[in-house]
């Protein structure tokens, strides 16, 4: 009897202090150690349903591997050789129902992730029917290019032409962030993103989005998705592309509708109107010897 009220007056203490980390948890550690800022949950309208589908995730991987250790560890103490003991234990086999639970435990997890994985995926990949907003995004060696397509009139269309991070003089790595490359989108509109590469494979990756695809010569690539917090979010290139590739960074600016509409003003008023199309492409390898340049003042 004593020994079982220790071991009660021991636990409290535990539980007490188990109560207190769980309570503590920041909200990084709430997302799951994410990338990007402390609460990401609302930066789109799938930054929720990624945070809860990684961390669900992660907790009952946790979980299964704490039963799975434990079970380990207590093994190996509880049948341990002892003092004394000679020869080898004795052998167990065709333990059936400890079989068809090792089989169906594993099936049943694998099943559960795929289904939920695929379910979170085909809602996160579903395209817009009318969106509000079209950019095209054309990666390139080592910097970005951004078409605000018009769809009712493609000629009113308008651009960016980015430049690579350029690197702060007598600052070791330190970026001037008033150059990087700045892609504007509107709060809650619907807005469709193409994705194209100029030369090698890119990735476009917004950090706190939790969303990023590849970019990949010769094949476009969409995302789909509605900005609902105003702020500024770093962007850079996820997929090693050469000498400069850490400097494939660029900016978002998340502003209101008609702040939007007057950048887009700003970009018709300083005579950057039409669309960086195809033709600035630098690849070689395409079904003709043209050269870029050539094949370029083809298409003017």
């Amino acid at each position: 009897m004593r020994s079982n009220r220790r071991i009660r007056w021991a636990a409290v203490p535990v539980a007490v202090g188990l109560v207190i980390a769980l309570a503590g948890c920041s909200q990084q550690q709430l997302n799951g150690w994410l990338p990007g800022t402390e609460d990401t949950k609302d930066v789109t309208n799938h930054t929720s349903r990624i945070v809860g589908l990684w961390t669900t995730s992660w907790v009952v991987l946790l979980a299964v591997g704490l039963i799975v250790w434990g079970l380990v560890i207590w093994a190996a103490i509880v049948y341990r050789r002892r003092k004394g003991q000679t020869g080898l234990p004795v052998q167990m086999r065709y333990n059936m129902p400890l079989e068809i639970f090792y089989t169906i435990v594993p099936l049943i997890l694998v099943l559960g992730f795929f289904a939920f994985t695929a379910k979170d995926q085909a809602a996160i990949e579903k395209p817009f029917t009318n969106p509000d907003a079209t950019i095209h995004v054309y990666g390139k060696r080592w910097a970005w290019d951004f078409n605000y397509i018009d769809q009712n009139n493609p000629d009113k269309s308008v651009y960016y032409q980015g430049i690579q991070a350029q690197e702060e003089e007598n600052a070791k790595g330190a970026i001037d962030e008033s150059q990087l490359p700045t892609l504007y989108l509107p709060k809650g509109k619907k807005v469709k993103i193409e994705l194209s590469s100029r030369d090698v494979d890119h990735s476009f990756w917004i950090i706190d989005f939790l969303y990023k695809k590849d970019m990949l010569p010769g094949k476009t690539n969409y995302e789909y998705f509605i900005p609902e917090k105003l702020g500024t979010y770093q962007g850079k290139c996820a997929e090693l592309c050469g000498e400069y590739h850490s400097l494939m960074l660029f900016q978002v600016k998340v502003v209101t509708p008609s702040q939007y509409q007057d950048y887009l003003g700003t970009l018709k008023d300083q005579g950057k109107v039409g669309l960086l199309g195809n033709e600035y492409n630098t690849n070689t390898n395409e079904p003709n010897d043209k050269t870029p340049v050539t094949a370029s003042s083809e298409n003017k």
